[in-house]
């Protein structure tokens, strides 16, 4: 039903033709906001997951409950917050991609934390004990042994952030540079308006873009059921 409208308002809509200049920049922040945001926020799961699920510490456990209080709050609260940090502490921040891909990297990083939790859960700890015996560091056995195996996980847990990054609106218009569009924003832009037809391409392709690591991540589901 949502792609039918869609090809509906892109072939009968009178406000605007598909812009397909003015769209090019949209999709190149969006996809690398996108893609900054889902390997930062998989980076910051992977070490509370490792004081969480391996060591088990009182630390892990808190920064582990934490992190998923930010899947309770809106964007907007998100976005606010680092509007008045970056004005009092980091005034060059202020407007700045890195602040926007911060921001995504907060909101859903529960939603890494979940996909590495469970990759560290179903990772077997003996290789890491082994390696450890024959006298390799711990920052060595994570990169050479723990990361590998759980390399799966992983890719989930970006796709993950990815998806929901893409799709991201509210701490976007609060934060985004002036003149810096993505796709989320352009649609509402043009929705406030109603203008439908305009606004039609936008959500296309924001469809297409978010479609990539929904197949990739059905994909990995199927294989996990197949093996079961």
């Amino acid at each position: 039903v949502p792609v039918g409208v869609l090809a509906y308002w892109m072939l009968r809509g009178t406000s605007t033709t598909l812009p397909t200049a003015s769209i090019v920049g949209p999709v190149l922040h969006t996809v690398s906001y996108g893609l900054a945001a889902a390997a930062l926020a998989t980076a910051m799961a992977v070490p509370v997951a490792v004081l969480a699920v391996r060591r088990r510490t009182r630390l892990g456990m808190l920064l582990d409950r934490v992190a998923h209080l930010a899947q309770g709050l809106p964007g907007i609260v998100i976005g606010l917050t680092l509007v008045y940090f970056a004005l009092r502490y980091l005034p060059f921040a202020y407007q700045s991609s890195g602040l926007v891909v911060v921001a995504y990297a907060l909101l859903f990083l529960p939603l890494a934390l979940v996909g590495v939790r469970a990759a560290f859960m179903g990772a077997s700890p003996k290789s890491e004990e082994a390696a450890r015996s024959l006298g390799a560091r711990p920052a060595k056995v994570l990169w050479r042994v723990t990361l590998p195996a759980i390399a799966p996980g992983l890719a989930a847990s970006f796709a993950l952030v990815f998806l929901a990054s893409v799709t991201e609106l509210t701490a976007t218009l609060l934060l985004r540079p002036t003149g810096v569009e993505t796709l989320a924003t352009q649609f509402w832009y043009y929705t406030s308006k109603l203008a439908y037809g305009a606004a039609a391409p936008y959500a296309a392709v924001m469809l297409v873009v978010a479609g990539i690591p929904t197949f990739l991540l059905g994909r990995r589901l199927d294989a996990q059921s197949g093996l079961s």
